[in-house]
């Protein structure tokens, strides 16, 4: 009998990969590629869609090369969410680059509708609040600047969506997207799970430019491509972060999950019903898996967490992102070097974005030493904010499971148990997202049942918070104060 894996494509926004998995979801092989981000002005963030759709078809073939005596039984597809392409139907051309999930160039048309009082209604609707992160906005940009975008709008040829939708328009014939990643959207009524007529004239995008929402795992589709040398089942489409979130095996009410990368992101299920509204936090889909409701998720997300190790390493301060561990752990108490990690303003709970990146108390005598810890303490803290709200939110969590390149950062996730007050338990697996979306794949193919995703990533390793309550509450007051004061608006951006 011929052995049979699952193949998970994971499009994320430095790179993408691809992993073959068995059917008890060990990895078998895998590929990947980096991918190159642009900044043309202050603020903006884009990539080139071409260049996205070749890293998928250079990785799936590498994969399949690696297991030519393997049956893939069913592949996933997850996303970098927000980041939007729009291409022309008829040649399938990208009319412009996609504008990433980091862009703000979508502020001037948020303040718009924010100052026309939309603001409330487009939160009702779809459980987010207007602001340059989601997809809507980068949309309404492009059909207002790009003469290309809007010459295609008029002949009828225009096709607008994110990354899976431009995956799939070129490797399936039909642009497809599943309800995590329309979610993201604001795009999307949230409890019809279907485009809303209203939002897209709010933000005046035609619904007929959109891609087809699927069930996120279950629904049929086939993968070509002629590098490929054979036809793949499409067996599920998700957002990255919903995937990663699959990945923990977090399918119970309450489960809470932080993906460090990029940015950090931390989703909790939620079940079956829509959860309350809080202001500081994002209603999200997580999955609707087949012939079931939806699963809806609690969402908050850090902007800025590898990327601003990364520039600490383009500044020359580190070495290497690595090296920031080191680093922190010699670092001098007394320095109380504080960095808000703003590079791309602040997301969940405080939703400012306009906010910049801050670094303060400098002295002469300042080190990279006290500059790495600093930055590490900038992400914990917050993500500590976002786990706060979320535990004030109603969330009964226990433990924040978490995963990602930083995970391995034994300074960050020790702060980061201490910061919460509970335990953080590290996957076995550092790239949950793949795993998650290839269980999901598993799931719509009927060939795994969520319970294997949980036994193929307990956790490594459990961090229990070492401060007391009240050194926890002093450290979280005084980050509080720096960041309002951090966060103000000090001229142009």
């Amino acid at each position: 009998m011929t052995a049979q894996v699952i193949l998970a494509v994971d499009q994320g926004s430095t790179s993408t990969r691809a992993v073959a998995f068995d059917l008890d979801l060990r990895t078998v092989a895998s590929s990947s590629r980096q991918l190159t981000t642009r900044h043309p002005q202050p603020g903006w963030v884009e990539q080139d869609p071409d260049e996205i759709l070749r890293s998928v078809v250079d990785t799936v073939a590498e994969v399949l090369g690696s297991v030519p005596d393997r049956e893939v039984v069913a592949v996933g597809i997850d996303n970098q969410g927000e980041t939007v392409v729009g291409w022309d139907a008829e040649t399938g051309m990208a009319l412009a680059p996609a504008i990433s999930w980091q862009c703000n160039r979508s502020q001037p048309i948020v303040d718009r509708l924010l100052a026309a009082g939309h603001g409330q209604e487009v939160r009702e609707r779809t459980g987010l609040p207007l602001d340059p992160y989601f997809s809507a906005g980068k949309m309404t940009w492009l059909l207002e600047n790009v003469d290309g975008v809007r010459s295609a709008r008029s002949r009828g040829t225009l096709r607008l969506g994110t990354v899976d939708a431009w995956l799939t328009w070129h490797l399936v014939g039909e642009a497809l997207t599943d309800p995590s990643t329309a979610s993201r959207t604001q795009l999307l009524d949230i409890d019809a799970l279907s485009w809303s007529a209203r939002l897209a004239e709010l933000f005046d995008v035609p619904l007929e430019a959109l891609p087809r929402i699927v069930d996120t795992a279950g629904h049929a589709a086939t993968l070509h491509h002629p590098e490929w040398a054979v036809e793949l089942p499409l067996a599920a489409l998700a957002c990255d972060q919903q995937a990663a979130l699959a990945g923990h095996g977090a399918f119970a009410p309450g489960a809470m999950k932080a993906t460090y990368g990029t940015g950090v992101f931390v989703l909790t299920t939620s079940g079956d019903r829509r959860p309350s509204g809080d202001a500081r936090l994002l209603t999200t889909i997580a999955w609707r898996l087949p012939g079931r409701d939806p699963t809806y998720a609690l969402d908050g997300g850090v902007y800025s967490a590898g990327t601003l190790l990364d520039w600490l390493v383009r500044l020359g301060v580190l070495d290497s992102p690595a090296s920031s561990d080191r680093l922190a752990r010699i670092a001098s108490d007394a320095a109380r070097v504080r960095i808000l990690p703003a590079l791309g303003g602040l997301g969940a709970p405080w939703w400012r974005p306009e906010a910049r990146a801050v670094m303060s108390n400098l002295r002469s005598g300042t080190t990279a030493a006290d500059v790495a810890r600093a930055a590490l303490d900038g992400i914990a803290q917050r993500t500590a904010d976002v786990v706060e709200a979320m535990l004030e939110a109603g969330v009964a969590a226990t433990a924040l499971r978490v995963d990602g390149g930083l995970a391995a950062n034994a300074y960050l996730v020790e702060r980061q148990a201490d910061l919460i007050g509970m335990p953080v338990e590290v996957a076995s697996i550092a790239e949950s997202t793949a795993l998650g979306v290839a269980g999901l794949a598993g799931i719509g193919a009927g060939c795994i049942a969520p319970e294997t995703i949980a036994a193929a990533n307990t956790p490594a390793r459990r961090i229990e918070p070492r401060t007391g309550h009240r050194e926890r509450e002093r450290e979280r007051a005084a980050w509080k104060q720096f960041v309002e004061w951090a966060a103000q608006p000090i001229g142009p951006s």
